[in-house]
C-alpha cells in the first residue's frame, strides 16, 4: 500500500486538489466524488473507506482521522441508493395521510392539524433514536379509489406509516404481505396488521357521562364522522353504550360530516332547520374541527352557548381553546401516537416475524365552559381504559341529511340493558401508554358503587373484551 498523502497538502493555484479534483469536492471531470476518490487520496483501500463511512471497527484510528480528513476536504457523500443496494434496505419510511375533501378557508387550515402532530411524533422518534432513517410522506383522498400511488410507495420505502380511513382492511392485507405496515388510528378490531391509537370509546363515555351526570343533559344530537374512519365509528359506539345505560335520555337526531370546520357548519345548520323549535341540550361532534363548525353555525342563528346548547368535540386541538366560549373535548396524545407506531414499524422491519398488535394509548377529559362548566374553566382529567364491552343494542345510523334517527327514554324503573360501571379499575391498573392484554372480562360487576364525585374518570366493565391482542412470539 502506498504512503498517505498528508489531508492538509497545498491545492494548485487553480483551486483543485492535490489529486486533481474540483474545489467543491467533484471529480477532475466534473463528476461526484466518489469512495474510489476517497480511497486514491487517503492511500487506503476502498473496503476501509467503506468501513470508515459505516463506523464499523477493524480500522486503526490514524487511519479513520485520516480518511474522515479527506471526506470533509473533498465533500465526498455516500451513495444511498449504493448502500441501499448493499444493505437491501433504504433506512426510509412512508407516512400516508388522509386528505378530506374540503372547503378551502383561513381556518380550514385545521384540518391537518391531526397529522401535523402526528408527523411530529414520528420525526422525534426519528431523529431521537434512527437518525439515519429518512421520512416520505404523501397525501391520499378518502375517496382516492386508484392506489397505484400507494402500491408505488411501497416498493419506494422499507416500511409504511398508514392514517385511519383510507385504506380497507383486504387492501392492508395485501400491503402487508410486501411491506411492513403500522395503522395509526385504526379499528383496534383489525387482526393481521399493527394499530396504534388512543382509546377514543373511553373518551367518548367520559365525555357523554360529564354532560349527562354534571349538566343534566337528556336530548342529544350527535355529529358522526367519516363512515369509513374508525375512530369516529369508536365514538359512536361509545354514545350508543352511554344512551343505554341511560335510558331516560335521548338521541334526537345526527348527521354525519367529514372531521372539517366547514362540515360542522353544514351539521349546525341542518339542526338548525330541523329542530330549531325544540333544540337538543347538547350537540356531541366525533372531532373539535366539526364542533368548531357547529358552534360557528350557532352563533350567527343567535343561539347561545352553553346556555341553550352545549357543544363538546374530540382531539383537543390548540383552536379549541381559542373559540368562544372554549371548547370542551376529548385529548388524544396525537404527536405519543407518532412516536409509539414509528417505533412499532422500526421494530417490525426489524422483525418481520412479530405477532400484529394494537396499542391503545389513554385520553384525557378537558373541561372548557362550551359543556356548561363556568366560564374560565380549564381542567384536565385522566381516563381510564375500557376493561370490557357491552354490547349496545343499536347503533343509530347518522344522515346526511334526511330523517334522523330517534332513541326513546325508558320508562321509569326499568334496568338499563346495558351496565356502566363506573370507577371500578384501581388506579395502579392505568398506565401512560397501555397495550391491551388477552385477558377476557366474562364476570358481571355488581353495581355497588357510592355516590358519584363530580367528573371522575370511568371504567366500562361488562361483557366481552374490548380487544383481543394476539401475544407477541
Amino acid at each position: 500500500m502506498s504512503p498517505a498523502r498528508e489531508p492538509d497538502q497545498t491545492r494548485p493555484a487553480d483551486g483543485s486538489a492535490p489529486d486533481g479534483s474540483a474545489p467543491d469536492g467533484s471529480a477532475p471531470d466534473g463528476s461526484a466524488v466518489t469512495l474510489y476518490d476517497v480511497a486514491r487520496l487517503a492511500g487506503v483501500s476502498t473496503a476501509t473507506v467503506s468501513r470508515v463511512v459505516h463506523g464499523l471497527d477493524r480500522v486503526r484510528e490514524s487511519t479513520r482521522i485520516r480518511v474522515t480528513q479527506v471526506i470533509e476536504q473533498l465533500g465526498y457523500v455516500p451513495d444511498g441508493a449504493a448502500q441501499s443496494l448493499s444493505r437491501r434496505r433504504k433506512d426510509v419510511i412512508g407516512l400516508v395521510c388522509v386528505e378530506r375533501r374540503a372547503k378551502q378557508y383561513d381556518i380550514e387550515n385545521m384540518n391537518l392539524l391531526y397529522y401535523d402532530e402526528i408527523l411530529h411524533g414520528v420525526e422525534a422518534h426519528i431523529r431521537r433514536d434512527h437518525g439515519s432513517w429518512s421520512l416520505l410522506i404523501t397525501f391520499l383522498q378518502e375517496d382516492e379509489a386508484n392506489f397505484a400511488r400507494l402500491q408505488s410507495l411501497s416498493g419506494k420505502v422499507d416500511g409504511l406509516l398508514i392514517g385511519e380511513g383510507i385504506v380497507t382492511s383486504e387492501l392492508l392485507a395485501w400491503l402487508g404481505r410486501r411491506v411492513p405496515l403500522v395503522v395509526i388510528g385504526g379499528d383496534p378490531a383489525e387482526r393481521s396488521t399493527d394499530v396504534v391509537t388512543a382509546h377514543n370509546r373511553a373518551g367518548s363515555v367520559a365525555l357523554i357521562d360529564h354532560l349527562i351526570d354534571e349538566h343534566g343533559v337528556r336530548r342529544l344530537f350527535h355529529v358522526d364522522g367519516p363512515a369509513a374512519a374508525s375512530d369516529a365509528r369508536e365514538r359512536r359506539i361509545a354514545l350508543d353504550l352511554v344512551l343505554g345505560a341511560h335510558r331516560d335520555c335521548e338521541l334526537i337526531g345526527s348527521c354525519s360530516g367529514q372531521f372539517s370546520v366547514q362540515s360542522g357548519e353544514d351539521a349546525g345548520e341542518f339542526l338548525l332547520g330541523r329542530h330549531g323549535d325544540a333544540l337538543p341540550d347538547a350537540v356531541v361532534c366525533s372531532n373539535d374541527q366539526m364542533a368548531i363548525g357547529v358552534l360557528q353555525a350557532l352563533v350567527r342563528a343567535g343561539v347561545k352557548v352553553p346556555e341553550q346548547v352545549k357543544v363538546v368535540g374530540f382531539d383537543d386541538i390548540y383552536p379549541g381553546s381559542l373559540s368562544h366560549p372554549p371548547l370542551t373535548t376529548v385529548h388524544q396524545p396525537m404527536g405519543l401516537i407518532g412516536e409509539r407506531a414509528c417505533a412499532r414499524l422500526l421494530d417490525r422491519i426489524a422483525d418481520p416475524s412479530l405477532s400484529p398488535k394494537v396499542e391503545m394509548l389513554p385520553t384525557e377529559l378537558v373541561l372548557r365552559s362550551s359543556c356548561g362548566c363556568p366560564p374560565d374553566t380549564s381542567q384536565r382529567l385522566p381516563v381510564r381504559p375500557l376493561r370490557g364491552r357491552a354490547s349496545p343494542t343499536t347503533t343509530p345510523a347518522p344522515v346526511t341529511p334526511p330523517a334522523s334517527p330517534k332513541r326513546r327514554g325508558r320508562a321509569a324503573g326499568t334496568a338499563p340493558d346495558t351496565r356502566l360501571i363506573r370507577d371500578a379499575v384501581p388506579d395502579a391498573q392505568v398506565l401512560d401508554a397501555q397495550v391491551l392484554d388477552t385477558q377476557v372480562l366474562d364476570t358481571q360487576v355488581p353495581d355497588t358503587r357510592p355516590a358519584r364525585a363530580p367528573a371522575a374518570p370511568h371504567a366500562l366493565m361488562t361483557g366481552e373484551p374490548d380487544v383481543l391482542i394476539a401475544p407477541e412470539s
